[in-house]
C-alpha cells in the first residue's frame, strides 16, 4: 500500500487532530485564558448567565472558526455549514443551560449529553432536519476534536493514583465484558461484526469515547456508532438513578459500591453522580475506576485495528496486511489522544500539577462544548423509526443483555477487589 500523505490535509481524522492540538496551544500558551461559564440555577434561569455570559457569542465563533477550517480541509460546503452551525451551537447552549438546573444536574445527574441529544432527536423525529442545518451536523469532526482534548486529561500522575486495584477491574471487567459482548452479538444475534466491535467496545470500556474509537479503528458504519451512542446515553439514565438506591439495599461498602458503579454505568458524568448519590468515598472511587477504563480506549482501538485489518477482505490469500495496512485503520484522532496525554503528563514535573490543571480547566470547558454540539448533531441526523429497523432490534437486546452481565460481573469483582480480600473493606 503506497503512502498517502495528502492525508494529513484531506481526512477528517487528521483535521481533528490539528485542530485538538491548535486548542490545546492556544490554552497552553494563555492565548485562551479563560471561558464563559454557564451558571447554576433553579427557577430563574437568568442565573444561567452570569457576568461576562455575554462572551458566549464570541466563544460560538471561535468554535465556528476551529470547525469551519476543518469543513474547508475535507472540501465541504462552507455556506451550508455557516447557516446551520448557529443552531446546533444554540441547542448546545440550551442542553448545558438545563444540564445546570440545580435537580436535573446536581440532584439527579442528568448531564448535557443526554439533553443535547433529546434536542436534536425532537427536531429530527417532529418537523425533520432540513438540508441547511444537516450540513452544520458534523457529529465525528466534533467529538474526535472533543476526544483529543479529553487526552489531555488523563494524566499518568492520575493514572497511578487509579491504582493497582481500579486497573486490576479494569482490565478484567473490559476484556471480559468485551468477549461475551462480541460473540453474543455475532453468534447469537448474527450482527455484523463490525457493529459488534462498536458495541461490544461502548459497553465494556467507556461508552460514547469508545464506540467513536472502535468505530475508527474497524472502519465501521457512522450510523452504527451513533445508534451504539443513543444507546449508551439512554441507558445511562435508569442505571444512574437506580444503581446507588440497589447498592444501599445490599448493603454495600463505599468502596465497593463506588467500584461497581464506576465500572458499569458509561459516561464519566453518570458515573460521578451515581457516586455521589452514594457517598462522597463512593464517588471517588467510581471516578478512579471509570478513568482507569478510559485508558484502555487508545490500546481497545489499536487491538481492533490489528485484528479487522487480518480480517479485511483487501488482503486475499490470507496475506498478512502491512504496518500500512493497520496505520490506515489505525483512528488518527486516539493517535491524537495519546500525544495530548503524553504531552500534557510531561508538563506536570515542568509546570507544576497547579498550572497544567488551570490549563486542563480551559480544555475540558471546551471539550464539553465540541461534545455537545456532537450530541446535538446525533440527534439531528437519527429517527426513531431508523433506529428500530436497524437489525430488527437486535443490538439493542444484544447490548441490554451484555450490560447486564457487565453488571453481575463488575458486582462480584468489586466485592473481591475493594471488598476486602486484597485490601480492607471501606
Amino acid at each position: 500500500m503506497k503512502t498517502d500523505w495528502s492525508s494529513l490535509w484531506k481526512k477528517e481524522d487528521w483535521w481533528a487532530v490539528w485542530l485538538g492540538f491548535i486548542t490545546l496551544a492556544l490554552a497552553a500558551t494563555g492565548v485562551i485564558a479563560w471561558l464563559p461559564k454557564i451558571g447554576a440555577w433553579t427557577t430563574d434561569i437568568t442565573k444561567a448567565f452570569p457576568a461576562g455570559s455575554e462572551y458566549l457569542i464570541a466563544l460560538g465563533l471561535g468554535l465556528f472558526v476551529l470547525a469551519a477550517i476543518g469543513v474547508i480541509g475535507v472540501r465541504e460546503d462552507l455556506k451550508l455549514f455557516a447557516l446551520g452551525f448557529p443552531v446546533v451551537f444554540f441547542f448546545s447552549l440550551l442542553s448545558l443551560v438545563i444540564a445546570k438546573q440545580e435537580t436535573i444536574g446536581k440532584e439527579y445527574g442528568l448531564e448535557f449529553a443526554l439533553w443535547a441529544l433529546l434536542l436534536g432527536l425532537l427536531i429530527n423525529n417532529t418537523i425533520g432536519t432540513p438540508k441547511w442545518l444537516l450540513a452544520a451536523a458534523r457529529t465525528e469532526l466534533f467529538i474526535k476534536i472533543g476526544l483529543v482534548l479529553l487526552g489531555a486529561e488523563i494524566l499518568f500522575n492520575k493514572i497511578l493514583v487509579a491504582g493497582v486495584y481500579g486497573m486490576l477491574q479494569a482490565v478484567i471487567v473490559v476484556s471480559s465484558v468485551f468477549i461475551f459482548s462480541y460473540v453474543l452479538a455475532t453468534r447469537v444475534f448474527k450482527i455484523d461484526q463490525r457493529f459488534a466491535a462498536v458495541l461490544s467496545s461502548a459497553v465494556s470500556i467507556c461508552g460514547v469515547s469508545a464506540a467513536i474509537a472502535a468505530g475508527g479503528a474497524v472502519k465501521g458504519d457512522s450510523k452504527h456508532t451513533s445508534y451504539t451512542i443513543s444507546l449508551v446515553l439512554l441507558l445511562a439514565i435508569p442505571m444512574l438513578v437506580f444503581m446507588p438506591f440497589i447498592a444501599k439495599a445490599l448493603g454495600l461498602p463505599s468502596a465497593v459500591a463506588g467500584a461497581w458503579i464506576g465500572g458499569t454505568i458509561d459516561t464519566t458524568p453518570a458515573v460521578v453522580a451515581a457516586g455521589a448519590l452514594y457517598s462522597k468515598e463512593a464517588m471517588e472511587i467510581a471516578s478512579i475506576v471509570k478513568m482507569s477504563q478510559n485508558v484502555l480506549i487508545g490500546v481497545a482501538a489499536f487491538i481492533l485495528a490489528l485484528i479487522f485489518a487480518f480480517k479485511s477482505g483487501s488482503n486475499p490469500g490470507n496475506e498478512k496486511p502491512s504496518i500500512l495496512e493497520i496505520w490506515y485503520r489505525f483512528p488518527k484522532f486516539v493517535v491524537g489522544f495519546i500525544v495530548a496525554s503524553i504531552v500534557f503528563s510531561t508538563l506536570v514535573p515542568i509546570l507544576g500539577s497547579k498550572s497544567v490543571d488551570s490549563i486542563i480547566s480551559i480544555t475540558s470547558g471546551l471539550r464539553s462544548w465540541w461534545f455537545a454540539m456532537a450530541f446535538v448533531s446525533i440527534g439531528l441526523t437519527t429517527k426513531f423509526s431508523e433506529l428500530i429497523k436497524i437489525e430488527k432490534g437486535k443490538p439493542f437486546i444484544s447490548f441490554t443483555i451484555a450490560q447486564i452481565f457487565n453488571i453481575f460481573l463488575t458486582l462480584a469483582l468489586a466485592y473481591v477487589i475493594f471488598g476486602g480480600l486484597f485490601q480492607p473493606a471501606q
